[in-house]
């Protein structure tokens, strides 16, 4: 039985960030340009020559993150070298755009996502927290794109895909697009001070958590059509879909839990709106992740409820464990309730006994319900481990009784 650290020591979590970030640097960096993103779980790279944008983008978050933490300087050479990237091969020539697929520096899926966009934000925000002055215009500009690509002002949401040339827009509208664009609002805000991405990220945070939960039992369902009512049967026969996933989400629950007490914080004394029920429903949302989608038998959240909420995928997912840990640690800092501790040292003791791999670094992405690798692909596109080394600096501000970083 492996002797578990304590998980409410800065530096043990530190630590572990660093551990993790030594599996992806330097053997990340492509000098040809931008990042590896493919690995086994030894660190070897599986393809050298596809990029996708949600990797390039989180890769500028950890470096960013990295940075800020130890002050490496190889970190911040990383940093620079992961943002060139995100400007000269994902950007559009023209800026209006974000490539969500390249391989060998060619487009191969040139659809544009705001759930990527989403990311260009974050990751600017990132980069200019992390000190490179000259992201901080780029805040706005993508802000400005997703406003004028994206924006349902009717609906007070972000609509999810359009084609490369803008021409055509999905009908598919989607929770996780902007659960993730409230997430990147909230950093823009923290790096530039402009209090219309705070305003922003409370409209969309108001409008999924309470007006969409309205229209799904009070819960977050992921899928919607144009009117922005739930889509029940949306990938119902592709419950793993990789972004769009049918059925609730409890890693969703948790992470909007940690958005929702992240939101209250930064707002407080900010914005002239109720802010009353943003830790009631932070509550709520953990409360139905843990006690539905937490697997009695072998531990560990599970990755998805059926409407009637018992659980349909009983897959365990990394991301899902890394978010709720966050999410108990900044609910039991908020609330005083130390259940939330007792939650989340249940969900650290499971991730560092199953998912960490102590050897190689970082963590494996996913297990069956018995806790078994499905495949020795730790980290494909997508990945990068900015969920597990985010939720580490979370919990960090939590512990240090600062605001988070």
């Amino acid at each position: 039985m492996t002797t578990l650290p304590d998980f409410r020591s800065p530096a043990v979590l530190l630590e572990h960030a660093r551990h993790t970030m030594r599996f992806y640097h330097p053997r990340a960096i492509d000098p040809a340009g931008g990042m590896f993103q493919y690995f086994k779980d030894d660190g070897a790279v599986y393809d050298a020559t596809h990029r996708h944008l949600v990797s390039s983008t989180r890769f500028v978050f950890t470096y960013a993150m990295a940075y800020r933490q130890f002050k490496d300087p190889a970190y911040l050479d990383g940093l620079k070298h992961a943002v060139s990237f995100l400007r000269e091969s994902h950007r559009a020539a023209d800026g209006d755009g974000y490539a969500w697929m390249l391989n060998g520096g060619a487009i191969e899926d040139g659809a544009q996502h705001a759930y990527g966009e989403a990311f260009v934000l974050l990751a600017y925000a990132h980069a200019s927290m992390a000190g490179l002055q000259e992201a901080q215009p780029w805040i706005a500009e993508t802000f400005e794109l997703m406003e004028k690509r994206f924006w349902d002002a009717a609906a007070g949401l972000y609509a999810d895909e359009a084609s490369q040339d803008w021409s055509e827009l999905s009908t598919y509208r989607g929770q996780n697009a902007n659960m993730h664009s409230c997430e990147a609002l909230l950093a823009a805000h923290q790096a530039t001070g402009e209090q219309r991405y705070l305003e922003r990220a409370y409209t969309v945070a108001f409008n999924i958590t309470q007006r969409q939960a309205e229209r799904c039992g009070g819960l977050i369902w992921e899928h919607y059509d144009t009117e922005w009512q739930p889509d029940w049967q949306f990938n119902i026969d592709d419950p793993e879909n990789l972004f769009r996933p049918w059925g609730y989400q409890p890693g969703h629950f948790t992470e909007w839990a940690k958005l929702l007490v992240l939101l209250e914080a930064r707002a407080k004394g900010v914005l002239a709106h109720d802010l009353g029920w943003l830790i009631p429903t932070a509550e709520r949302l953990f409360k139905v992740a843990v006690e539905k989608g937490w697997d009695p038998q072998h531990g560990g959240l599970a990755y998805s409820l059926a409407p009637d909420l018992t659980i349909c995928d009983f897959h365990k997912y990394f991301w899902v464990q890394a978010e709720s840990a966050a999410a108990a640690a900044l609910l039991a800092q908020r609330t005083g309730n130390d259940e939330y501790w007792v939650w989340y040292e249940r969900l650290w003791a499971y991730s560092w006994t199953h998912f960490v791999d102590h050897q190689h670094g970082a963590w494996f992405r996913i297990l069956d319900r018995e806790n078994r690798k499905l495949s020795d692909e730790k980290s494909p596109a997508g990945k990068v481990d900015y969920h597990t080394m985010g939720a580490c600096y979370d919990i960090v501000a939590v512990l240090e009784g600062g605001s988070h970083a």
